[in-house]
């Protein structure tokens, strides 16, 4: 019998390698691994739906929700990222401390971004800088004409200016046109503006540390959906897709802990891998429903709180139910 041709879009993580080069194949699935970068994978899911499963933005699939509901998850999370480091201010802003950013002119590439969301929780759960408190300035980082991929209906208390169509969020934070910039990909003025671009947080690892230590948090970014007309006609490809993709992570843990030779370009990986070991456990990086349910919840309250998401989701609502629990022997 033939195998299910399957498209899926996807960055080339070494988690998800197995699948693009074929030494793990999902069961019953002929899989056409297309590797791209994160933003064109959302941006042509989202506006297009062009592929069978991809990976996605958590927070733009759990816009998709409130909308027609055209994709559903199963619990791999592609990308996670403690995102203290992640936040830049002009040095001239007079931003010292998280509060000082109350008040101030806040870009983000898109205000629905996943990253964003997760900063402005984390500081206004750990820093009391509400959510409300600061204008966001919306475009793109590098390149101008960025739209929001979603529509946005938000609060009136919330407060988003999209920049101009010639202009950057990178160019304007160095200029001091914006104070500060909450965003997934490092600015390129934060090398190059000759020092007029800082981190909020330069000495940020300890300060991610903590807040795992003392949440149990490992922030996740983005999930793996299945368009769901897919999905309807074929129910078992969400544990298949499951299967496979938990099965190329676990090669991946493997080579992470190889010591025979380096397989990653890090000279300490071993001693890293020993440190995630030690702070957050053997399975640092949790894939399934159950060790993710808290980080979820989390995430959920701040799409909620930040006018993302009209009512307060359950993670549950997230997910194919074949893939909240497994068999036993």
């Amino acid at each position: 019998m033939a195998k299910l041709r399957m498209t899926f879009a996807c960055w080339n993580y070494d988690r998800t390698r197995a699948l693009m080069d074929d030494s793990v194949r999902p069961d019953g699935i002929e899989l056409n691994y297309l590797n791209l970068s994160v933003e064109e994978t959302f941006f042509r899911m989202l506006r297009h739906r062009e592929f069978d499963a991809a990976e996605m933005s958590l927070s733009s699939y759990t816009m998709s929700l409130f909308r027609d509901s055209p994709f559903i998850a199963i619990p791999v999370f592609p990308s996670r990222f403690f995102r203290h480091s992640c936040i830049y201010v002009n040095a001239n802003s007079g931003i010292k401390e998280p509060k000082d950013l109350i008040g101030k002119r806040v870009g983000c590439p898109e205000y629905q971004m996943t990253a964003p969301a997760w900063i402005r929780g984390i500081l206004a759960d750990e820093y009391g800088v509400p959510v409300d408190s600061v204008t966001y300035c919306t475009g793109g980082e590098e390149e101008p004409n960025r739209p929001e991929k979603l529509k946005l209906d938000l609060p009136s208390n919330i407060r988003v200016e999209p920049i101009g169509p010639d202009k950057t969020l990178s160019s304007m934070l160095a200029s001091g046109e914006i104070d500060a910039l909450y965003t997934a990909r490092m600015p390129s003025s934060y090398r190059n503006a000759g020092g007029k671009v800082k981190r909020l947080f330069e000495d940020y690892v300890p300060l991610e540390q903590d807040y795992f230590k003392r949440t149990g948090i490992f922030p996740i970014m983005h999930t793996v959906v299945i368009r769901r007309d897919v999905y309807e006609r074929d129910r078992w490809v969400a544990q298949s897709l499951y299967k496979a993709l938990c099965e190329a992570q676990r090669i991946t843990y493997e080579d992470l802990y190889q010591t025979a030779a380096l397989k990653a370009m890090l000279p300490w990986t071993a001693a890293h891998v020993e440190q995630a070991r030690r702070d957050m456990g053997d399975d640092f990086w949790p894939y399934g429903f159950a060790r993710n349910e808290h980080t979820l919840s989390t995430f959920l309250r701040y799409s909620h709180e930040q006018g993302l998401s009209k009512r307060r989701l359950d993670p549950h609502d997230l997910f194919a139910p074949e893939t909240l629990e497994e068999f036993r022997v």
